[in-house]
C-alpha cells in the first residue's frame, strides 16, 4: 500500500550549480582548517577519554564484587553503565569513524580498534561508516532508515507488519546493540541473492564470534569472579564459626556456596542493565539525530549526478542536532552535534561546537536550514511518527525554514 503523495519541496530546489559549487568549497574551507590545527590538544583529550573510561569500568567491576549488597550494586551498575556509554558514543563509534588516525597511534586507530558492543568493528564500518553516511536518507538506500524494520518516513510502502513497530521499537530500544549487530546482514541483499552464501557465512561467524565475547565478560567471566570473591569470603567467616553453628564445615560450606551463587546472579543482573542503559541512550541519541520532524529524506532521482555540494546539502539537511550542556554532549560522543558529525565525519568530534557557528553562517547565506532542538522534544517527535506510521497513509511534517540568527537567539 503506497504512502499519499505530498509534495516537501527539496532543500536543494532554490540553488543554482554555481551556489551549490560554492557552498562546497566553504564547507571544504571549514574542514581543512581545522585538520591543519588538530594538534596536542586533541590527542589529550582522548586519551584522557579513554583513561577516564577504564576508570569507571575498573570501579564499576570491583564494586560488583559485592553486587549482592544493594549500595554496591546500585553504585557498580551505575558507574558501569557510564563507562559503556562513554566507551560506545565518544570513543569507539568515533574512533572507527577515523577521527584520530591522523594521530598515527597503533592502538587508536579505525583499522585496529575494537568496542565493547555485540557488532564488530567491520559490520559496523561497512553498513554505518559506507552505506549510511554515502547514502544519507536517500530512500530505498540508507538502510539506517528504519534499520529495515520500522517506516519512520511516510513515503516508505505501507505493509501489515508495521503494525507491530511499537512493540519492537521498544525491543529494539532496550537491545540496540544486537540489532546493529545483524543490521550489516542486511537481509534484503539476502533475499534478492546479492549476497553469497560464502559471504553471509564469514559475516554470521564474525556476528557469533563477537556475541560469544560479550556474554563470556558480561554473564559469565564477571559474575563468576563476583560469585568466587564473594564465597571465599563467606568461607572465611563460617570456618571461623563452624563449630559453634548448625551443620558445622559442611553446612559453612554450603553457606558460602550459596551465597556466592547469590553473588553470582546479583552481578549478572547488574551487567545486564548496565548494558540496556548503554543500548536505550545510544538509540535515544541516534534516533534523535536522523528521525525527528526536521529532517529531509531523499528520492534516488534526486540525487542522481550529485555534486560535492549536493551532498553536503543533503548531509546537513538529512540530520538533527540535539541541545545540550557540556557533559550531554560528551555522554552523546557528541552526536549532539549530528549536522556537524554528518557534514564531516572523520573530523575528532571535539570540534563540533567548535565547527558548528560556522555552519550556521553559511546555512544563513545559502538559505538553508539548521535541524536543532531539546532532547525531549526531538525524541518525542521520534516515537510520534514511529506510532502514527505504522498505520497507512501519513504526511511528512512541516520543514524548518531558512535558519536566522535573530530567530534562533540560542543557536
Amino acid at each position: 500500500m503506497n504512502a499519499p503523495t505530498v509534495e516537501v519541496e527539496s532543500p536543494l530546489a532554490h540553488l543554482s550549480e554555481g551556489q551549490l559549487e560554492e557552498l562546497a568549497r566553504e564547507f571544504d574551507e571549514i574542514r581543512d582548517r581545522t585538520f591543519a590545527d588538530l594538534g596536542e590538544r586533541d590527542r589529550r583529550y582522548i586519551e584522557s577519554m579513554i583513561a577516564m573510561q577504564r576508570r569507571l569500568a575498573a570501579m564499576g567491576r570491583v564494586l560488583l564484587l559485592g553486587a549482592r549488597y544493594r549500595p554496591a550494586k546500585i553504585a557498580g551498575t551505575a558507574a558501569l553503565s557510564m563507562s559503556k556509554i562513554l566507551e560506545n558514543m565518544e570513543i569507539g563509534h568515533n574512533v572507527l569513524h577515523g577521527q584520530w588516525d591522523w594521530m598515527n597511534d597503533p592502538q587508536i586507530n579505525s583499522s585496529t580498534w575494537d568496542w565493547d558492543t555485540a557488532s564488530t568493528a567491520e559490520a559496523w564500518k561497512h553498513s554505518h561508516n559506507y552505506v549510511h553516511h554515502t547514502f544519507t536518507n536517500i530512500l530505498g538506500k540508507d538502510k539506517d532508515l528504519g534499520y529495515e524494520i520500522m517506516r519512520i518516513d511516510p513515503q516508505q510502502r505501507w505493509h501489515p507488519v508495521y503494525l507491530a513497530q511499537p512493540l519492537y521499537n521498544l525491543l529494539l530500544m532496550a537491545f540496540f546493540e544486537w540489532g546493529v549487530a545483524l543490521h550489516d546482514l542486511d537481509f534484503e541483499a539476502i533475499r534478492k541473492g546479492r549476497k553469497s552464501k560464502a559471504q553471509v557465512k564469514r559475516e554470521l561467524a564474525g556476528i557469533r564470534e563477537k556475541a560469544k565475547s560479550q556474554v563470556v565478560k558480561d554473564y559469565i567471566a564477571w559474575p563468576l569472579l563476583s560469585g568466587l570473591a564473594m564465597a571465599a569470603l563467606d568461607a572465611g567467616l563460617e570456618a571461623r564459626s563452624a563449630g559453634k553453628r548448625r551443620g558445622g564445615l559442611a553446612g559453612a560450606l554450603r553457606r558460602a556456596l550459596g551465597g556466592g551463587r547469590s553473588s553470582y546472579r546479583a552481578a549478572a543482573s547488574a551487567n545486564a542493565t548496565a548494558n540496556i542503559v548503554r543500548n536505550v541512550w545510544a538509540y535515544a541519541i541516534i534516533f534523535c539525530g536522523h528521525f525527528p520532524d526536521q529532517t529531509h529524506t531523499f528520492k534516488p532521482e534526486e540525487v542522481e549526478d550529485e555534486s560535492r555540494g549536493g551532498w553536503y546539502v543533503r548531509q546537513l539537511t538529512g540530520a538533527a542536532n540535539i541541545e545540550g550542556g557540556p557533559l550531554f554532549h560528551v555522554a552523546s560522543g557528541n552526536l549532539g552535534y549530528q549536522v556537524e558529525h554528518h557534514l564531516f565525519p572523520d573530523l575528532p568530534s571535539t570540534r563540533y561546537a567548535e565547527i558548528a557557528p560556522q555552519v550556521k553562517q553559511v546555512c544563513e547565506r545559502y538559505g538553508l536550514p539548521y535541524n536543532s532542538g531539546p532532547f525531549l522534544q526531538q525524541l518525542g517527535m521520534v516515537q510520534r511518527t514511529i506510532l502514527r506510521l505504522a498505520f497507512p497513509g501519513g504526511a511528512p511534517r512541516p520543514k524548518p525554514g531558512p535558519y536566522r540568527r535573530e530567530d534562533h537567539p540560542a543557536l
